[in-house]
């Protein structure tokens, strides 16, 4: 039985990707399960938040997709682990941007994550992948090697029209794998306060069904405030409404794993 992989992504940026990734991983962390988060985003803002700076980190999530790679040995160069942070974690590079180019006549090349990950799976129970925003060898990587897609949807409009261009790319790989990929969303930066948001959650909700998490993400500005300060919000105020929510999420995707 091996790790069971949460490929975290959208489309559209700012709907809360990497503070997802990182602030479940560290919640499933602090429930006694063993956690690796791999930042494949070019941009690597999950990297740059727990101070992993691109310019000052020699392997990345990169090295995974050379020809000749021996996953075991690039997993044992790449996974950072580091004192106070409860997660494993890889950090990412600007190069992986240039996987289009360089994968160009590799075959099999949607399968490389799917490869590496077999070779570590058996040392975690869940492994989070923080993904790019745009379609791409990567993003598709990254649904192949998944258990599931988690699909963190912002309460607003313009989120919930962006969601599309994702499900077309799940359902362009639903003609080649031998199952179907399984996805559940998210809603993120959830303001009650606001009509448009209930508007929104309850439409979500209508057209998602039981693809939809119970958990919802309110707005908060300690997660601002963790980001800030290189950690993750449950580090700086475990109290906080944010902090609940994602340790409530964890405890979901923990039951309905093992359900």
């Amino acid at each position: 039985m091996g790790a069971k992989v949460l490929a975290i992504a959208n489309q559209k940026g700012g709907v809360g990707k990497t503070t997802t990734a990182l602030t479940l991983g560290e919640s499933l962390s602090r429930l006694s399960k063993k956690v690796l988060v791999v930042d494949l985003d070019p941009h690597a803002n999950a990297s740059v938040q727990l101070s992993y700076f691109p310019e000052n980190v020699q392997h990345t999530a990169h090295d995974l997709f050379f020809d000749d790679a021996n996953y075991s040995e690039v997993w044992n160069k790449i996974i950072k682990k580091r004192e106070g942070l409860s997660f494993d974690f890889v950090p990412a590079c600007i190069r992986l941007s240039e996987l289009e180019v360089d994968l160009k006549e590799r075959k099999h090349k949607g399968m490389i994550l799917s490869n590496a990950i077999d070779e570590i799976s058996e040392y975690y129970d869940y492994v989070l992948l923080d993904c790019p925003p745009h379609v791409g060898v990567l993003l598709v990587n990254a649904i192949v090697a998944s258990s599931f897609v988690l699909i963190p949807i912002q309460t607003d409009f313009l989120a919930l029209y962006g969601i599309r261009l994702l499900f077309d790319t799940i359902k362009m790989l639903n003609k080649v794998m031998p199952s179907p990929v399984r996805f559940r969303a998210l809603p993120t930066m959830y303001d009650g306060r606001a009509g448009a948001c209930r508007k929104i959650l309850n439409l979500i909700r209508r057209k998602l069904g039981d693809r939809v998490f119970s958990t919802v993400i309110h707005i908060d500005t300690k997660f601002r405030e963790a980001c800030a300060s290189g950690k993750v919000i449950l580090d700086i105020d475990p109290r906080s409404r944010g902090s609940l929510e994602y340790m409530q999420l964890a405890r979901e995707i923990i039951r309905n794993e093992d359900s």
